[in-house]
């Protein structure tokens, strides 16, 4: 079957997506060395193969270009099935990018049987595990190196899919892990700011400035639904759930500052920036979701420089923004149920019933998608937490790194514990969390599954009550 034709298949089918510790607390420090390294489905992971270093052996080059000149059209099985043959499991990383674009069928199947003569792993894949998807834990758990010239070969398969990615390879200095970059199913956003249009070519529309309520117009949202709530020089607005779960993106005015909040509902995470004081000689920054994903996280860009963005960490990692060593602001975003966050907040106002397109949104637009866990690569996962507990995350101002487990926080403050962790605290707002310093100055905080937080931030610390 033609690419082309399995790339308009999968849009159907895929959406995106240090103080001292109080006694009242207990930190775990670190993941630890295991033994066994196990993937997000519980899955033990085997050892990773031997990997040369240098130069790919002479003639792999001429096996791969027959596919790489084939993948627009009709790519001869027995061509991948030839990348097995090489002696180098470096050249898998190519296997996992072409099975993200070609899963099952022949050419599936021979590249999956590639894989495992490469790497003499199996590849068993489950009912809710694709091969690509297990071939690619794989190798981002054994941190499997890139064969030379990959970016090249990466970007000739990906701007084929979307010529609008091709800005982010465009820059030879970019900051950016292209192993773990992978499509999330869906197109760029390139909207221009205020556009209305729906995105039928296949993106996520993020929802610009949107009209709001008071709190008494919101009445038309449950009281246990979820919000995410931001406050801004005095003024607190809530986003919710269900709308964000359709745009992912917003980009918005609050107590007169410009915030964009991507929100990424494969990791459970809503975030803000603050987007209205960028370098100087550039505008403020219109944010964007790409339709790319880095280890199951939403990676986003800014429309007004095509640069792209570490979602997680507000890094810029290609482009002018990259040049000018950016990184955006973080903004807390309080996750809570909307009667917990408006007897907090009575002032708030909230994105309008409509979200000012006119539509009526779903109660649950994605019918529980994320629930059991990720349906992404992210390689091998933190035993210390299960993938899916909600986690708050906090950055020291000396940098230490704490995650709390968001259900037992939220018990201990409700019974007068003290939630604290390496001159970090925690206190209620509404439903949800804002941390604290041991000088009674705010932190931003970042809430989102464990599995999400401790990739990217790996030496966290975890508290427990």
């Amino acid at each position: 079957m033609p690419i082309r034709l399995l790339i308009v298949l999968a849009l159907l089918m895929a959406s995106c997506s240090v103080g001292a510790d109080t006694p009242s607390s207990t930190t775990s420090t670190s993941a630890g060395d295991a033994d066994t390294l196990f993937d997000s489905d519980d899955r033990a992971i085997p050892p990773a193969p031997d990997v040369p270093t240098g130069p790919l052996p002479d003639g792999v080059a001429e096996l791969i270009e027959p596919v790489w000149q084939t993948i627009g059209s009709v790519t001869d099985p027995a061509d991948v099935a030839a990348f097995g043959t090489v002696g180098d499991p470096r050249v898998a990383w190519l296997l996992s990018d072409l099975l993200r674009f070609v899963q099952g069928g022949p050419v599936g199947d021979a590249a999956t049987e590639a894989f495992t003569e490469l790497t003499g792993a199996e590849v068993h894949a489950g009912s809710l595990a694709s091969e690509w998807r297990v071939v690619t834990d794989l190798l981002i758990a054994w941190d499997m190196p890139a064969p030379p010239g990959y970016v090249a070969y990466k970007e000739r398969l990906f701007t084929l899919v979307e010529p609008g990615w091709q800005p982010f390879f465009d820059d030879a200095a970019a900051e950016v892990d292209w192993r773990w970059i992978s499509w999330g199913g869906v197109l760029v956003d390139d909207r221009p700011l205020g556009d209305l249009d729906a995105c039928a070519r296949g993106c996520i529309p993020a929802l610009d400035d949107p009209p709001v309520t008071d709190a008494a117009a919101g009445s038309w949202y449950p009281d246990e639904a979820i919000v995410f709530g931001v406050t801004v020089n005095g003024e607190s607005r809530a986003y919710p759930k269900n709308i964000m779960e359709v745009h992912e993106m917003v980009n918005d005015t609050i107590g007169e500052r410009r915030i964009g909040m991507p929100y990424c509902t494969l990791c459970g995470s809503a975030q803000a920036f603050f987007t209205d004081e960028p370098p100087p000689g550039i505008d403020t920054l219109v944010l964007r979701t790409s339709g790319l994903l880095s280890r199951s996280n939403k990676v986003m860009y800014d429309l007004q420089t095509q640069s792209m963005f570490d979602t997680f960490r507000g890094d810029a990692l290609t482009g002018p923004l990259r040049e000018a060593d950016y990184t955006l602001e973080p903004v807390t975003v309080v996750t809570s149920t909307w009667g917990e966050w408006r007897q907090a907040h009575p002032e708030t106002t909230i994105v309008a019933e409509d979200g000012g397109r006119g539509i009526s949104y779903p109660a649950d637009p994605l019918g529980g998608r994320d629930n059991n866990g990720p349906i992404f690569p992210v390689g091998d996962v933190d035993p210390r937490l299960p993938v899916q507990t909600s986690v708050v995350g906090v950055i020291s101002p000396e940098g230490a790194v704490i995650a709390f487990p968001a259900e037992a926080a939220r018990a201990a403050l409700a019974a007068g514990t003290l939630v604290s962790s390496r001159g970090v605290s925690l206190a209620a707002d509404g439903g949800g969390f804002r941390a604290y310093d041991a000088q009674g100055s705010e932190l931003s905080t970042h809430q989102s599954f464990w599995f999400a937080w401790s990739q990217f931030q790996p030496d966290t610390t975890v508290w427990a009550p």
